[in-house]
């Protein structure tokens, strides 16, 4: 058998009479051995990626179909210097056995594709949000994950990090109010303006009949597309607005969705579930460009709602409420009046929040594969409502809508030569 890297180190610590091994190999005084460096590679070189460009792991490689964009990158990487190299295929990247690490930062209709190609060739993976861009890409990306054991993160982190947005304390201290019961059961969470909801909901509408344009010749907009339908190049399609047309995202839902509904599905409890109906109060939709809604409601089985209030038409509403009691945004007084109580009381469960510590261990990242699906099927219930304009109910078992053509949205098929393979 091969003498790893791992145990050439034990068998010099094991020498240290006969020969000095430096602190800076063993990973002594703080520092970490070479053995356990992670390295990482990007895909995709759009806006997004500048804030993974120092996370933390050595960066080997970026990805991108836009030469303009890659280059950007390369260059604030420090590529020359850094020994980072630039592709222009990400099935490139993949084939590097030297990369632990994949980050996903593409528009969410490739986050499927590479998703799954990365858990096959062995990579554990950071991907940006929304986790899919259809429920059965979500499901194909986690039966992937799980059949390879690979370890997969979600780059939202308000279930376990920071304040959430207005609400000026953390996710746990909500967690902890409905894990008490100190609000009565079913609760009602209300997302509005008031919590920052609608900051983009409008920016991400997107415009109707496109005309074609040239493309760029430094883009290869045929590969950016991928498994997207072949439409004629108009640049409102791509880069920072491909969020407004239906083939790429969906929207400000699409966009900001998941950072505001995954805690949602934390605090109530919710982790392995969908909400059994969705509703929606918007205009009709143009076939190809996302519009504005008004107002989308979640109903789960056991009678708690979500409500995502696109006008900001409930201004008086409270983030959390129940029979017994409610929560309004901000450091209300409610809050401080709840804290020596929430103080006395037990915490959440601990969570795995060290997204390369969990690499090393294998443990499950607080946000992954299983808890990311379900709050992505919120955000595709929404935006499938939306787009067909209709109120649906869902099945958490089955995965299925009551609609035929809200299913056929959840399975829509991929342009040649892409297919999900597990």
């Amino acid at each position: 058998m091969p003498t790893t890297r791992r145990q050439t180190l034990k068998a010099l610590a094991a020498m240290a009479t006969v020969q000095i091994v430096p602190s800076r190999v063993l990973g002594l005084n703080g520092q970490t051995p070479p053995s356990q460096v992670l390295t990482r590679a990007i895909i995709g070189c759009g806006g997004i990626s500048e804030s993974h460009l120092t996370m933390p792991g050595k960066l080997l490689a970026l990805c991108d179909v836009d030469q303009g964009h890659l280059k950007g990158r390369m260059d604030l990487a420090g590529a020359e210097t850094n020994g980072v190299k630039g592709y222009h295929d990400f099935r490139e990247v993949l084939a590097r056995e030297d990369i632990d690490i994949i980050h996903i930062c593409t528009p969410p209709h490739w986050h499927a594709l590479m998703a799954i190609a990365a858990a096959k060739a062995g990579k554990d993976i950071w991907c940006e949000k929304p986790m899919s861009r259809t429920i059965g890409e979500g499901i194909a990306m986690v039966k992937a994950v799980e059949k390879h054991k690979r370890i997969f993160r979600l780059n939202t982190w308000f279930r376990f990090k920071d304040t959430f947005y207005d609400m000026n304390v953390p996710v746990r201290m909500l967690k902890k109010a409905a894990l008490h019961d100190l609000l009565g059961w079913p609760l009602k969470i209300t997302v509005s303006g008031i919590t920052g909801f609608d900051w983009k909901l409008g920016q991400w509408a997107g415009k109707t009949d496109l005309q074609p344009e040239p493309i760029p010749p430094e883009f290869d907009y045929d590969f950016w597309l991928g498994p997207a339908p072949n439409k004629p190049y108009n640049h409102l399609r791509t880069h920072g607005t491909f969020r407004g047309y239906w083939d790429y995202d969906g929207g400000g839902l699409g966009d900001m969705g998941q950072h505001y509904l995954d805690p949602v599905q934390y605090i109530l409890n919710k982790d392995d579930q969908a909400p059994v109906s969705v509703e929606i109060d918007a205009d009709p939709q143009d076939a190809d460009a996302v519009g504005v809604w008004r107002r989308i409601e979640f109903t789960y089985a056991d009678g708690c709602k979500v409500i995502l209030d696109g006008e900001n038409r409930d201004k008086d509403a409270a983030y959390m409420e129940g029979p017994k009691g409610r929560i309004s945004v901000g450091l209300a007084s409610n809050i401080q009046d709840l804290r020596k109580k929430l103080d006395a009381l037990t915490d959440p469960a601990p969570q795995f929040t060290d997204f390369h510590d969990c690499v090393h261990t294998r443990k499950k990242f607080a946000l992954s594969e299983q808890n990311g699906f379900w709050s992505a099927t919120l955000v595709n219930m929404g935006i499938t409502a939306h787009r067909l304009n209709k109120n649906l109910k869902f099945d958490s078992k089955t995965l299925k809508f009551d609609d035929p053509a809200a299913n056929a949205l959840s399975n829509q098929p991929m342009r040649a030569p892409w297919k999900i393979a597990g």
